[in-house]
């Protein structure tokens, strides 16, 4: 696929994918279609161990675009959210984390985008928010329940009730964020966290990354099970005799590659 929308930049062992549809990155079906096509490509490459999701711009993404969406018939706009969930759901589950990198404006579809990586890293002056029902509309790519799971559904059902945004400072006491950072700051703080994740195993990270979005939604017992399979499909890669060896002689582990 030929991107119009996006801007892809190869770091080696990860890539960053920049939202560039000016001037605020509003999502639409054809720019969705990109961000699902590219990070399947991207994980599905055994080279690659991460990707960085950031805003080309001013903003991370300000949300679907309105102009699109003010046309739709309710049949339309049902499409229209079952797909985004789709692409939303293919990024949260892609083999790799996916780290997203915020600035400027994450609303609406900018938000749930952001809701679906793995890790948040975000500016402090970011403005982070669901609004859709200033406009009479309500999150559709899964932002009722992200948002609820991971701030709370207190905070949630604050910030979509009444459309209000916080502050990255804010997004990041709320939980809703895991690293902070100074203005303009966001993409090199999401490549320094990557270059942390390349140090360690490679199918480790998949695996447990696996387990964790494979549990969180399932019982108690059935979770640790996948983790205790999980345990043992690890040490059939030989990343644990070299890592623990590594650890007992004191020296950087030196992983096998896939690829």
């Amino acid at each position: 696929m030929n991107y119009n929308f996006l801007k892809i930049e190869d770091k080696g062992k990860y890539s960053i994918v920049f939202l560039n549809r000016p001037p605020v990155n509003a999502l639409a079906p054809d720019f969705l279609s990109e961000i699902e096509d590219a990070v399947l490509k991207i994980s599905a490459d055994k080279n690659k161990r991460a990707i960085i999701l950031t805003g080309e711009g001013k903003s991370f993404c300000a949300g679907a675009d309105i102009k699109v969406m003010k046309e739709f018939s309710s049949i339309e706009a049902r499409e229209f959210a079952m797909n985004g969930q789709r692409v939303l759901q293919n990024i949260e589950n892609a083999e790799i984390p996916v780290i997203a990198a915020i600035h400027g404006y994450a609303l609406g579809g900018g938000c749930e985008l952001a809701l679906a990586c793995d890790i948040r890293v975000v500016t402090k002056s970011a403005q982070i928010g669901q609004p859709e029902v200033r406009l009479g509309l309500i999150p559709g790519f899964a932002g009722t329940q992200r948002l609820s799971r991971l701030i709370g559904i207190g905070k949630a059902k604050w910030m979509i009730y009444t459309g209000e945004s916080i502050s990255g400072e804010k997004a990041y006491e709320w939980g809703f964020a895991e690293v902070l950072t100074e203005d303009g700051k966001h993409l090199e703080e999401a490549e320094n966290l990557v270059k942390r994740i390349l140090e360690m195993g490679p199918s480790a990270i998949r695996l447990v990354k696996s387990v964790i979005n494979r549990g969180i939604d399932s019982t108690f017992s059935t979770a640790t099970g996948y983790e205790a399979e999980s345990f043992g499909l690890v040490f059939s890669t030989g990343e644990p005799k070299e890592g623990i060896d590594a650890f007992l002689s004191k020296r950087k582990a030196k992983w096998v590659e896939e690829g």
